[in-house]
């Protein structure tokens, strides 16, 4: 296929002839002087014919004919596979220049104005098809359904003039990762690869976002505050940490005055607040607080928690709590002020966690968090902080406050199986059965 100039590009170069007054449409499908990226139309429009007979009848289905789990994953696995063979057609649009013939400045323009779609969507579609280019591995499993645009997204944000090679090289690799873990993990696996593949080029755009920060907070006309925060990983998690208790203490505040005032549980529509406006109040109350603070008041110090024997085990890390992954340069300005503490992997995936700089209470469910660092529930990925320590084997029915009886479960998973286990006991009860303990489970 010759690729031309778009702005070189006009009817003579595409057909070789004046075309004078008439339209492609008039001239029909055959003749010399038929565009190329047209002549091949009918190629495809048999099988979009049969694809759009195929959706008609799909959107002809009831809801809950399409509400099961199975056909919602076909789903969206032939959801992707689409987005695929779109990137494919834009990727060979754009080659083609044909958008020129009707004054477009790019291909984004001339697709944006035809389908009313957002430029945002089709540049982010013709990026994913740019990059396949260079990734064959990864247009096959994209067009297979093995792989979600989602996924393939985090691919194509590392692929840049130095990470290329390395890409290529190991693409298998990274698309066993794809395979083998959910999106939330691939991301995490993705950004390591990265940082090993580039150290010097991870520590820079860590520098980029620091430098990037920014915060804006001005009246308007109506007498509203209207403001933006940008910031870097750290300083994020800072701030959003903070933000994120005390909105927690005002949510428990309003749940329990509405209890009161209701007599019974509150749903989120029955309290006091939305969400929103609890992060503003807090937000607030994070500024009377730090206004009411002594200057010489001792300030929160970071925790840096070294793991010895996870790399050989598991993979490389340095991330957040939260499980945000930074550069290790980024960590380097804390360190002057932090505490330390050291925990001890060993094959049985057990945690030793060492003394740090301040006494720590509670080590087997520090070593818990650290082992854990997130709801360990298959269908949830709540961070730590959103998670309780939970008995595998429940304590009432005699399982040790140990480690290996130990994981992290977020509050919803964690009554869940509660539920569960009160139900479980109430059955065996019902049924000749010893009767459910008294304590319940924990």
């Amino acid at each position: 296929m010759t690729t031309y100039a778009p702005e070189t590009l006009t009817r003579e170069t595409l057909t070789g002839e004046t075309l004078t007054g008439e339209t492609l449409e008039e001239r029909g499908t055959t003749g010399s002087g038929l565009v190329p990226g047209r002549a091949r139309a009918s190629d495809s429009s048999s099988a979009l014919a049969m694809l759009t007979a195929a959706l008609d009848a799909l959107v002809g289905l009831e809801t809950a004919d399409l509400g099961h789990g199975e056909s919602l994953v076909r789903l969206l696995r032939e959801a992707s596979r689409v987005e695929a063979v779109v990137a494919r057609g834009l990727v060979g649009f754009e080659a083609s220049g044909e958008f020129a013939l009707d004054g477009a400045r790019d291909c984004s323009s001339w697709v944006v104005h035809e389908t009313k779609c957002s430029r945002g969507d089709v540049r982010r579609l013709l990026g994913l098809g740019r990059a396949c280019r260079e990734l064959p591995g990864f247009r096959r499993a994209w067009c297979d359904g093995t792989l979600s645009t989602a996924q393939l997204r985090v691919v194509a944000a590392h692929l840049g003039p130095r990470t290329r090679d390395a890409l290529v090289r190991d693409e298998q690799m990274l698309l066993g990762y794809a395979h083998d873990f959910d999106h939330r993990r691939f991301a995490r696996l993705c950004g390591y690869w990265a940082e090993c593949a580039d150290p010097d080029g991870s520590e820079e755009s860590a520098q980029r976002r620091r430098s990037a920060r920014d915060v804006t907070l001005c009246p308007s006309l109506s007498k509203m505050y209207l403001g933006r925060i940008t910031l870097d990983e750290i300083s994020g998690a800072i701030v959003a940490g903070e933000l994120e208790r005390l909105e927690r203490i005002l949510f428990e505040q309003d749940h329990a005055a509405a209890r009161e005032r209701l007599g019974r549980a509150a749903s989120a529509a029955e309290l006091s607040r939305t969400a929103a406006q609890r992060r503003a109040d807090a937000l607030v109350e994070m500024a009377t607080r730090s206004r009411s603070t002594p200057a010489d008041a001792r300030r929160p110090l970071p925790l840096v928690t070294v793991l010895v024997g996870y790399e050989t085990l598991h993979n490389r890390i340095c991330e957040l709590e939260s499980g945000t992954i930074v550069a290790p340069g980024s960590l380097l300005p804390l360190l002057c002020h932090a505490e330390i503490e050291r925990a001890v992997f060993s094959p049985e995936r057990r945690v030793e966690i060492g003394a740090r700089t301040r006494l720590f209470s509670g080590a087997t469910r520090r070593a818990i968090e650290v082992r854990d660092r997130s709801c360990t529930h298959p269908y949830c990925d709540q961070a730590l902080r959103r998670c309780e320590v939970d008995h595998i084997v429940p304590y009432a029915s005699g399982g040790e406050t140990t480690q290996e009886n130990g994981r992290l479960l977020c509050g919803f998973h964690n009554r869940l199986r509660n539920r569960e286990h009160d139900l479980s006991q109430q059955s065996e009860a019902g049924s000749g059965g010893r009767p459910p303990p008294a304590g319940g489970s924990t």
